[in-house]
């Protein structure tokens, strides 16, 4: 296979076929992220990514999902893309579903009917980062859409057929705004209704201009507690039809995997008996990105 710098993958995706295809992220410009610092976006050839599939057809026979990297697949145009994933259904016909990240400016490129068409071709989920519902928020961290934006795209995934799996981010509105960008981003996320949420918790790295603003004093980190406060108003205001809402990640302080609407006060009395001190919290020094 052909890596080139940071291979990033969702942590369902780890046991996927990891088929890069282009190389970094078409937006880069996210406060908080540093994936791929540094770092110019650009599609891949077509014969090197050809050549990766043939590789995959040789030496990945046990695998049954592919992941299509880096950050932003879906701006590649239709034409290729759908030839890749040709090739995919073609060359590792025993593999079920592809996976790729989508950001609301990548899935507003693709019509209605190109989405379905590569659903058609095992495009079967789509990891968007939505962050927070709060717009406030979402510009502060350059995220460049609005949580309007990021509601009409979810909507146009799903209904394409692709599952979606979107990412918030506890603790990236600071103190000030903690619960409010709660609030909003369950609301948002209500509005999707998308089959699984991720929560991750900040952890800031070096180099990023959320970073360097922490530095200087310009924004100020929660605390584990809060952290666990703005989770708990998060899930209150998030209903979904059935989707499963995760805050396993290793960034998280408190483990938590929860089928909503089921499992809503149940995780809501876990939680205050975590603010209670009846559970303990993941330390420091073992959270991780």
């Amino acid at each position: 296979m052909h890596y080139e710098g940071n291979i990033i993958r969702p942590p369902s995706e780890a046991n996927s076929i990891l088929l890069q295809v282009s190389v970094g992220c078409s937006r880069n410009k996210c406060t908080f992220c540093g994936t791929y610092q540094g770092e110019r976006f650009r599609i891949k050839s077509d014969a090197t990514i050809m050549a990766d599939i043939d590789f995959a057809a040789h030496h990945c026979r046990r695998q049954r999902r592919v992941f299509l990297c880096d950050g932003d697949v879906l701006v590649i145009p239709q034409r290729r893309l759908v030839a890749i994933l040709e090739a995919i259904n073609q060359k590792l016909p025993w593999v079920t579903r592809v996976g790729t990240y989508a950001n609301a400016k990548s899935i507003a490129m693709k019509s209605a009917q190109e989405l379905e068409a590569l659903h058609k071709l095992k495009l079967g989920i789509a990891y968007m980062g939505l962050e927070s519902g709060d717009d406030v928020t979402l510009k502060a961290i350059n995220k460049g859409a609005t949580a309007k934006t990021m509601i009409a795209m979810g909507r146009k995934l799903r209904a394409a057929g692709i599952k979606l799996s979107v990412t918030v981010l506890l603790g990236i509105a600071g103190p000030e705004r903690s619960l409010v960008h709660a609030r909003e981003t369950g609301r948002v996320l209500s509005a999707i209704d998308p089959e699984y949420v991720g929560a991750l918790s900040l952890m800031l790295i070096p180099g990023t201009a959320l970073e360097r603003d922490h530095r200087q004093g310009d924004f100020e980190l929660i605390g584990p507690k809060t952290m666990l406060r703005e989770l708990r108003e998060m899930i209150a205001a998030t209903d979904l039809t059935r989707g499963l809402f995760h805050a396993n990640h290793a960034s998280n302080y408190l483990p938590i995997i929860a089928r909503l609407p089921r499992d809503k006060t149940a995780t809501q009395a876990l939680i205050d008996e975590a603010l209670a001190g009846g559970v303990s919290l993941k330390p420091e020094y073992l959270r991780a990105l």
